[in-house]
């Protein structure tokens, strides 16, 4: 069955830096575009960016851009979000998301940005 599994969240202070992964297992990895999303408490849940299948092309939601950048390896069959200059407005938890005709969730990671 299809499989998420984010990783990579944490406490950071404003102006530094997280990682985060998404393994995805039980369908062909590189088949697929994914994206990464985030939810704020009391908050809708909004796209942060996306990349397509291969990896060339990319979007990317107006309050990331320049700080945040998506990639995947579909060797090991993983997407990453590397975020820069956090601001605590991006604390959320990210979830990533398999696109296509059914979309399939992660479970999740909490990232807090705060002094």
């Amino acid at each position: 069955q299809v499989q998420l599994v984010e990783s990579g969240g944490g406490l950071v202070q404003p102006g530094g830096s997280l990682r985060l992964s998404c393994a995805a297992s039980g369908f062909t990895f590189s088949n697929y575009a994914m994206s990464w999303y985030r939810q704020a408490p009391g908050k809708e849940r909004e796209l942060v960016a996306y990349i397509s299948s291969i990896g060339g092309r990319t979007n990317y939601a107006d309050s990331v851009k320049g700080r945040f950048t998506i990639s995947r390896d579909n060797a090991k069959n993983t997407v990453y979000l590397q975020m820069n200059s956090l601001k605590p407005e991006d604390t959320a938890v990210y979830y990533c998301r398999r696109n296509g005709n059914i979309a399939y969730w992660g479970q999740g990671t909490q990232v807090t940005v705060s002094s």
